[in-house]
């Protein structure tokens, strides 16, 4: 950065261990009269009480400029060096910000602000901060001369940031507060939870299966999240190569071998298909697998080798439905139809 910022932003990327600065000299300045006062306004972020608190980063405050300036990012196809894809080309607000695709699975770019590991293998570990990082950098590799080059842009960087030149930072910075508001929390579930309203018959008895040993589904996706954001083997396959190792990958630890991140089940209802590759097409088959469909392995998660449970749950179809019922009722209409998280 220039010596005459008026505040030093660093960002330090847990994962790599190395600190990023960006120096940027070769694009003109807006005369300052052209520009905004920079006087951002602080937000405070809005959930139920009976969520986690969100870390927050004390470097990124929240603000109704930075939040806006990232939503526009996040839409923007000048993200692509050839400007030919945006977030939001595979992650879309109709289907709860994922993509219905073959091969890999896309997870859903929701409730991100409570995670601190990222991507099916976990490759980025960190802070919302480090995976937009990563994903301007790496995945995008973003072009930041064309951004600067528009004047909306310069405006905005400078009402966000205080800043006349722009990087890859603090891209990853607004991005990461507008994905700090991509909350889901106003399902049928989180109005029955509380008692605010009753749920049928079948989502009750889906949800006593789901929170019980009956289903086992609570160990690794207890509400409110449901996702512990741990990793595990779930028994898709037998044996392994890279293509299936999951975390081994990163940690190249045996223990690890065939583990993937739990996703949340808040909209599974819309985020199709189902597991790290996208291998099921409906719930009713992510349901089969786990009642008579597991493979064993050495690194085999062990709720799914617990006693009585060897050969799989043995649900019932009538409990199966109600199990389908419960998981139906996390669709947060209110989430894939928020205005302020659609395209600007």
């Amino acid at each position: 950065m220039r010596l005459e910022l008026t505040f030093a932003i660093i960002l330090v990327i847990t994962g790599a261990g190395t600190s990023i600065i960006g120096c940027k000299n070769n694009v003109a300045e807006p005369e300052p009269n052209d520009l905004p006062v920079f006087n951002p306004t602080r937000v405070e972020l809005e959930y139920p009480s009976w969520f986690p608190e969100m870390p927050l980063a004390t470097t990124n405050p929240l603000t109704v400029e930075g939040i806006e300036l990232g939503r526009k990012l996040y839409y923007d196809p000048l993200l692509h060096p050839q400007g030919t894809m945006s977030c939001s080309s595979c992650h879309q607000q109709d289907q709860a910000f994922t993509i219905n695709t073959s091969g890999t699975a896309v997870l859903a770019h929701v409730n991100l602000g409570w995670s601190n590991t990222f991507l099916w293998e976990g490759g980025v570990e960190g802070t919302i901060e480090d995976i937009m990082l990563f994903e301007v950098e790496e995945f995008f590799k973003t072009d930041v001369s064309r951004i600067e080059t528009k004047s909306e842009y310069q405006s905005m960087f400078y009402a966000a940031f205080g800043e006349r030149d722009i990087d890859e930072e603090l891209c990853a910075m607004a991005l990461a507060q507008f994905f700090r508001t991509m909350i889901s929390s106003n399902s049928r579930f989180d109005q029955y939870y509380p008692g605010d309203i009753q749920p049928n018959a079948d989502e009750l008895e889906g949800y006593y299966i789901f929170n019980s040993e009956r289903g086992d589904c609570f160990h690794c996706h207890a509400p409110p999240l449901f996702t512990d954001n741990e990793f595990h083997n779930i028994g898709l396959d037998s044996t392994f190569d890279e293509s299936n190792s999951g975390r081994f990958n990163v940690t190249g630890s045996e223990l690890d071998r065939g583990a993937f991140k739990t996703p949340t089940l808040r909209n599974i209802e819309l985020t199709a298909p189902y597991m790290h590759d996208g291998r099921f097409s409906t719930l009713e088959e992510v349901i089969e697998h786990y009642d008579n469909g597991v493979h064993s392995s050495n690194t085999l998660d062990p709720i799914l080798t617990k006693a009585g449970k060897e050969e799989g749950l043995n649900l019932t179809d009538g409990e199966k439905a109600s199990l389908i019922a419960f998981l139906i009722s996390l669709t947060d209409p209110t989430f894939t139809s928020d205005s302020e998280l659609s395209e600007p």
